[in-house]
């Protein structure tokens, strides 16, 4: 008995592979080449640490933020529109004040951002905030 090998065809092995290699080269370039939309937060001018800011404790105006988002300037209850005046007023005597933010852990996000908002469209030089504990 005579056997006869039989050639099966071999598929090409490089064929696929090359392609795979292209797409993730392309995939690649193209993540690179893309531009993202980041957002940059709040860009603040931070004090260097050689020439630190004293603040005189009489230059300060003290906001606060409580819990349910209320805006307390000077312990008096305030709306955010009337901040923007009563600062705005102030700036104009009072160039070189310095406007302290008190925020509360459970204050919303967005209250937040507001006031901060309405302190840099007034371009008050000197802001600070901070935390209630």
């Amino acid at each position: 008995m005579i056997k006869r090998f039989v050639r099966h065809k071999v598929d090409d092995a490089g064929s696929s592979g090359s392609l795979n290699d292209l797409s993730f080269l392309l995939i690649i370039f193209f993540i690179v080449i893309a531009g993202f939309n980041v957002n940059k937060g709040f860009l603040l001018n931070l004090p260097s640490k050689e020439k630190p800011i004293v603040v005189n404790t009489q230059d300060i105006i003290k906001c606060s933020l409580n819990a349910d988002g209320k805006i307390f300037l000077e312990e008096s209850e305030i709306e955010i529109t009337e901040l923007s005046k009563k600062i705005s007023d102030k700036l104009v005597t009072w160039p070189n004040m310095t406007f302290l933010l008190t925020i509360d852990p459970d204050t919303p996000y967005q209250k937040v951002v507001d006031v901060i908002s309405v302190i840099r469209k007034l371009k008050v030089e000197n802001f600070s905030f901070r935390m209630k504990t």
